[in-house]
């Protein structure tokens, strides 16, 4: 038996189609407004709560006035009456209390409500079409200005892409002559100017890496980043990148500590790309770092997933600001005077070669006390014992 409708009022069942309830006479319609505009309005019906439709009429009394159907004397004397039942406790509503007095009839009071009712529930639906307008168009301009920020990040993309390649031919010559100068083609070098040339060629080095990551950026940056494919092994990789950071470290005072776990399974990843990453991540550990400070370079196999994990005791980062060392160009010290150099390209470059490999870049700093960044790649063989970071 499906359940039957019952009359809010008297409790009694309703017979379907009729807006009337035929024991007690109450309107249905205008009690389905109210509880639909209570229901909006987030309002909580109790037993102690009056669902008049009276309640949903703000200033009756004007409403009546405007509509004709009282004058401002009849109100006046209608609110003195409320104001003298509701002092003997009554709680009376001025419509009630027209009613009373013989000011207006129920059925006038009846019409009255339910037209400023009707009146009212039309305002709110046109309220919620204009708010969906507004929403709409709102979206809109949020869609149009998405496509320009898109399109404004490919001409930035094409114009470092353009612009690197542009000064990859004149670095080429550079070097070149820089070499020949350096085996003595152009006659005897001294030791002095040997030195000179040994500077400018790391100066060169730095600026072909520069460019070099320009232009791998701007390749992410359109979407044009592809990998080559193939089983490696990150202990040769990470132990190579150790290998071409150790003058760097020793001439800051820094000591690189190496655990890496034996035997380990291969994966299948871009060598160079990785190779760049593992590279970028020991950069870091070893430009923040302070001096007599230690960095830790760990790999280990868990669970089927290969670990590079890079640690150091320098600075860290605030905790707010994590977000904001992944955002390309950007350094957290902008300043003239900042202490460390570099593009802000390296771990932003680092993030998207990592997603193309189905990686991520995690993260975890504290100020005073040093960074971890780690990154994880599914091995090819998942036999074997597991490992362990090796960190002290």
């Amino acid at each position: 038996m499906t359940d039957a409708l019952i009359c809010p009022q008297c409790n009694q069942p309703l017979r379907a189609a009729e807006r009337y309830c035929q024991n007690c006479g109450l309107d249905l319609a205008i009690e389905a407004t109210i509880g639909e505009l209570l229901a909006q309005h987030n309002l909580q019906t109790v037993s102690e709560f009056s669902l008049e439709p009276e309640i949903l009429i703000p200033r009756l009394g004007e409403t009546l006035v405007a509509q004709g159907k009282i004058s401002s004397r009849q109100l006046e004397i209608a609110l003195r009456y409320q104001e003298e039942q509701n002092a003997l406790g009554r709680g009376l509503r001025l419509g009630q209390a027209l009613v009373e007095l013989g000011i207006l009839s129920e059925a006038n009071l009846d019409e009255a409500i339910t037209l400023q009712i009707l009146q009212l529930q039309e305002a709110l639906k046109q309220a919620n079409r204009e708010l969906e307008q507004r929403v709409e168009q709102r979206t809109q301009e949020l869609r149009q200005a998405l496509l320009r920020v898109s399109e404004l990040n490919q001409i930035k993309a094409n114009f470092i892409a353009n612009v690197s390649h542009e000064l990859r031919t004149p670095l080429t010559s550079l070097r070149g002559y820089l070499d020949m100068m350096r085996e003595g083609a152009f006659g005897e070098v001294t030791d002095e100017q040997a030195h000179a040339l040994d500077a400018l060629s790391r100066s060169a080095a730095r600026l072909e890496k520069l460019i070099d990551d320009l232009i791998l950026f701007a390749y992410a940056e359109r979407g044009e980043l592809t990998l080559t494919l193939t089983p490696n092994n990150l202990d040769e990789i990470t132990r190579q990148a150790i290998d071409s950071h150790s003058y760097s470290a020793q001439a800051k005072g820094v000591t690189l500590k190496v655990k890496i776990e034996p035997n380990l399974p291969f994966v299948l990843c871009d060598r160079e790309r990785i190779a760049w990453v593992i590279n970028e991540l020991i950069t870091n550990a070893i430009k923040f770092s302070l001096s007599a400070g230690t960095v830790w370079v760990a790999v280990f196999h868990e669970g089927g997933i290969v670990t590079v994990s890079v640690r150091d005791q320098g600075v860290g980062i605030p905790a707010q600001r994590l977000p904001e060392i992944f955002e390309p160009f950007h350094q957290l010290d902008g300043s003239t005077t900042r202490r460390h150099g570099g593009t802000g390209l390296g771990l932003a470059l680092a993030t998207r070669i990592l997603e193309a490999h189905g990686s991520h870049l995690r993260v975890e700093s504290e100020v005073g006390k040093g960074s971890l960044f780690e990154f994880s790649l599914p091995a090819i063989e998942e036999d074997g014992e597991n490992g362990s970071r090796g960190y002290p």
